[in-house]
């Protein structure tokens, strides 16, 4: 990649066995559940990329320390949180500041949150009105945007109602939760990603899921003290993503992709693939930290449009832009309902992947939350220069696009994508793709 930009080339079949970085979702929770923990927990595999380096410097400004003894080797130890001496600046992560105010709310404390440009354009009122619900001081920015000013402690319980299926409210009420006698419950009428859950129980919480007839309930029970504990961080999912759906559209493929989580509730993509006729086996399906991990092996497949249902949106929400590129090689017209949530992201993904469909020769329009891609079964002109808007998956997908377009195609910004794949360039370099 030269500077901020970057350009991928039709390439040879992509073949090979790699492995991809750490999920995202569990380092974050990894290194919070640590530094709130009684004892030193150990963290192997922990994602190194600047969203979750941000959320260890955060943790050690509340007054845990959390220390990199090798390559994806961690020690983190915590304790009771104080009042941080500067702003917490959690750079580009909506998952890292949203689950570090709900922790932080927990304790008497004052802390002021910010991020990069892109994080203070984010929703924050979603997750500030349950904790302010639960006592927490709260003073935001125009639009219940960063910075945030937040004081914490002597919270109340809370029954909230998470309509949006995010598991990131979910986690903050959890979090903050832990420093509270009183009951705290979250119904999801559709469920959303469960690794805080999974992870809370591995530190020795009392997580209690019920199903009810208005959803899956969600509830703190009386233990919630947390001890430390031994992690293995499995690959990410999102992240697999990328080289996946490169083998499939780049004839000839024959890829496998190690230790991938593989949670039901973050396996929407692969579903999908598997409806529009992929080639996708799970192999050697075992079990790390909590988690369902499988090493996914892929071929290149002949793709077909499908119509995918809101329902399974929670499932799969950062997985819809490289989703989109499959559609674009895809035979016939894929419809995706339900994906609203696009608009509130890094960027306005949902209008910059409808910008770098049109720019590489794909029909493709919104009717609503409504993505609909009228796919060429084969190869797209492409031959553009699509604009990323500082995103790293709108930037990995239309790299993934150019591998098997008939013309390059460039993304005007590249470096971002070390925030959750350092390394993207050379990893999909070692299986044959062309990205410089």
């Amino acid at each position: 990649m030269a500077g901020d930009q970057a350009t991928a080339t039709a390439s040879p079949a992509l073949r090979g066995t790699i492995e991809v970085p750490a999920d995202k979702s569990m380092s974050h929770r990894a290194l919070i559940l640590g530094a709130l923990a009684k004892g030193t927990t150990s963290i192997s595999g922990l994602l190194e990329g600047q969203d979750v380096l941000d959320t260890a410097a955060a943790v050690r400004a509340f007054g845990a320390t959390a220390e990199r003894c090798a390559p994806g080797e961690w020690r983190v130890t915590g304790g009771a949180w104080r009042s941080p001496p500067t702003a917490i600046d959690c750079g580009n992560s909506g998952t890292g500041v949203r689950l570090l105010m709900g922790a932080a709310a927990g304790f008497d404390l004052e802390a002021v949150f910010t991020g990069d440009r892109s994080l203070t354009r984010r929703p924050m009122d979603r997750v500030l009105a349950p904790l302010r619900t639960m006592g927490a001081e709260v003073e935001a920015s125009e639009g219940g945007r960063l910075p945030v000013r937040l004081r914490g402690g002597r919270l109340c319980g809370i029954h909230f109602r998470n309509d949006k299926a995010s598991a990131q409210i979910k986690s903050a009420i959890l979090l903050a939760g832990l420093r509270s006698e009183a009951a705290v419950e979250v119904l999801e009428p559709a469920p959303s990603r469960d690794h805080s859950e999974n992870m809370l129980r591995a530190f020795g919480c009392d997580v209690e899921v019920e199903e009810t007839a208005d959803g899956r309930l969600v509830r703190l029970g009386r233990q919630r003290s947390l001890t430390a504990a031994t992690l293995q961080i499995p690959g990410d999912p999102s992240s697999a993503a990328f080289p996946l759906v490169a083998a499939l559209i780049s004839p000839g493929s024959n890829l496998t992709v190690r230790s991938v989580m593989v949670n039901p509730l973050r396996a929407g993509l692969f579903t999908t693939l598997a409806e529009m006729g992929a080639d996708l086996r799970f192999l050697d399906q075992r079990s790390m930290s909590g988690e369902a991990v499988a090493d996914i092996a892929v071929r290149s497949s002949p793709l077909r449009g499908v119509e995918v249902p809101a329902e399974r949106a929670p499932s799969m929400i950062d997985e819809y832009p490289i989703l989109a590129i499959a559609a674009a090689f895809a035979r016939g017209r894929t419809v995706m309902h339900g994906i609203g949530e696009l608009r509130v992201k890094e960027s306005d993904r949902l209008a910059a992947i409808l910008a770098g469909l049109a720019a590489c020769g794909i029909e493709a329009w919104e009717e609503g939350d409504t993505l609909i891609v009228d796919g060429l079964g084969g190869p797209p002109v492409g031959g553009a220069k699509v604009l990323a808007h500082d995103d790293h998956r709108i930037a990995m997908s239309f790299l993934v696009m150019g591998l098997a377009s008939e013309r390059a195609i460039s993304v005007d910004s590249a470096n971002m994508i070390d925030t959750s794949f350092p390394g993207f360039a050379r990893t999909m370099g070692s299986i044959g793709a062309r990205i410089a």
